[in-house]
């Protein structure tokens, strides 16, 4: 599968967003379906922190994730991606990434919002399907920033 990318501009300083991104105890406020955020390791820099994700499915059980940050800079990027390896998810997928870029323009910021999901064997066939899912969550996310920095009314607009 192709990598996914969702453009927005939210009326709010690079460095509030930050915050929000940076943060993954922030991810409920903002990620579809999040139900909580657990485990999450500390440490001053966010490069190589560790998180478990609990996503709601559509019967309301929760799927448990583990990610890791695998790169960061203050106020310019952030890139996670799923750990894979002896999970459910591992006979699925071969690689789970996200990426967001921040790019400040004025009193607006620029946000991309970047998925790249590498799919594994007979997976592979549902591509079109999961690049569609993965678009709509994606936008979701981006509306969800706007709401949970711009204090609830949605202020940007898709690029």
């Amino acid at each position: 599968m192709a990598r996914v990318v969702r453009r927005r501009r939210i009326a709010a300083p690079a460095s509030a967003l930050w915050s929000v991104i940076s943060d993954p105890y922030h991810l409920p406020r903002w990620w579809p379906r999040t139900q909580r955020v657990e485990n999450v390791t500390t440490g001053s820099e966010p490069r190589g922190r560790k998180w478990t994700q609990v996503l709601e499915t559509r019967d309301g059980r929760g799927v448990r994730a583990d990610y890791r940050c695998v790169n960061a800079s203050v106020e310019k990027h952030y890139v996670y991606e799923q750990m894979l390896e002896g999970t459910p998810f591992d006979g699925i997928l071969r690689r789970a990434r996200t990426e967001i870029k921040l790019e400040p323009d004025g009193a607006e910021t620029k946000v991309t919002l970047a998925s790249d999901q590498r799919l594994r064997g007979l997976s592979r066939f549902g591509s079109p399907m999961m690049r569609r899912a993965t678009g709509r969550t994606l936008a979701d996310a981006l509306a969800g920033l706007d709401r949970a920095v711009t204090g609830g009314e949605i202020t940007g607009t898709e690029t």
